[in-house]
């Protein structure tokens, strides 16, 4: 029997998972990266692998996903991984040392590859098709209200010392996991209508494209989210007060993007909305560059910020449209194209942090190496598609 539920339970409860697993887990370390060196819980270097760490067990948790779903009960795992995240936080406001902290760091980057790649194509597969750009917006607006409120809350929870923000953060994640439990599906799912894949090709080529292209993409937006702060405090010699007002807007444009972005994709498609989305942000990336003040720099905090979330969501509804005689391979597809995500993350990372200290600190070679990338993820795309209309298919 097809699983029913709830539509808005569901995504409140991916809205909570995408919040606790990547925007709290990831984006509330880098305020409370200078308060563990400031308490002298770790040196400065060794406090950075610990961020590291987190973005290790991303990769990892990614390429578990799809092994875990298919061996265990989908919505079991999903609440497993959101009571660890739970306790990492928890975990963390004790000091035992780095292998500790190291473990937790990089246990609560597993859960939030797991929650990434299962919480959304578990639920989108009971959602109307007309409804579902909007509704993959609703659920990755957690990674918005988790970038805003690295800004916002976190060092708020700070005046009360280091120990209790990271138990205030696991008091958080413990609700939003009590307000997600109910809403996630149950049961076998969907009828999948087995013939309607007798018939079709594997779209391995757009696959494999979406795949680059979605590393690209990952590559994009490094400068904004490692520099951008550093840039207008250091680099404009502005301070880190209004460093800390750009990342704001930046966060601002994160909680907007995935809801617009994804009532775009069901007004004019998914693969319009990927190409124009590619097209904007690669603009936005490289106004830094082209001089505009402090006008273009809002405007791109902004634009990259929604588009940070925003991308996800497109990129989570063209594998659906890809596969949309292939349901079964929905997560599996999804699972690869997160960890090329994870992977060129990883590696523009640090790319970028190489080119930065041999450059002397040249911030606009970077945004411009963003931008670059992300005019040619748009460029594969559009050749993708003309070879797609030579040939005859519509979903290139």
């Amino acid at each position: 029997m097809p699983t029913r539920i709830n539509p808005w339970r569901a995504t409140l409860s991916g809205l909570s998972a995408s919040l606790v697993g990547i925007g709290l887990a990831r984006f509330a370390y880098a305020p409370l990266l200078p308060a563990i060196i400031a308490a002298h819980w770790f040196p400065a270097s060794t406090a950075a692998y610990l961020g590291a760490a987190n973005l290790a067990g991303y990769l990892a948790g990614a390429l578990l996903a799809g092994p875990l779903a298919a061996r265990l009960p989908v919505t079991p795992l999903l609440r497993f991984m959101m009571l660890l995240t739970t306790a990492a936080f928890f975990a963390c406001g004790w000091n035992l040392g780095f292998l500790w902290f190291f473990a937790w760091r990089f246990a609560s980057g597993v859960t939030g590859g797991v929650l990434m790649v299962l919480a959304a194509s578990t639920i989108l597969p009971h959602i109307a098709p007309a409804k579902r750009g909007i509704t993959t917006g609703f659920i990755f607006l957690g990674v918005g209200l988790g970038i805003e409120a690295s800004g916002t809350l976190v060092p708020l929870l700070l005046r009360q010392g280091l120990p209790q923000t990271w138990c205030g953060l696991g008091v958080l994640s413990l609700i939003l996991t009590l307000a997600a439990w109910g809403g996630w599906p149950r049961g076998e799912g969907p009828v999948v209508v087995k013939h309607q894949t007798t018939h079709r090709l594997y779209p391995t080529a757009g696959l494999r494209v979406l795949y680059a292209e979605y590393g690209l993409n990952a590559v994009g937006i490094v400068p904004h989210m490692l520099f951008l702060a550093d840039y207008v405090a250091r680099g404009l010699g502005q301070g880190m007060a209004a460093g800390a007002e750009y990342w704001v807007l930046f966060g601002l444009g994160a909680i907007a993007g995935p809801i617009l972005v994804g009532h775009l994709a069901d007004r004019i498609g998914f693969n319009a909305a990927w190409r124009l989305g590619y097209g904007i942000e690669a603009v936005a990336v490289a106004l830094p560059v082209l001089g505009f003040g402090p006008v273009g720099l809002m405007v791109s905090s902004v634009l990259v910020g929604a588009l940070t979330p925003g991308m996800i969501v497109l990129a989570l509804g063209r594998v659906h449209l890809l596969l949309a005689h292939h349901p079964a391979s929905h997560k599996a597809a999804w699972s690869k194209a997160t960890t090329s995500f994870a992977v060129m993350q990883a590696l523009s990372a640090y790319g970028m942090s190489y080119v930065f200290a041999r450059t002397g600190g040249d911030y606009h070679l970077l945004f411009a190496l963003g931008s670059g990338a992300l005019a040619l993820a748009l460029g594969l795309n559009l050749t993708m598609a003309a070879a797609g209309m030579k040939r005859g298919l519509s979903q290139a």
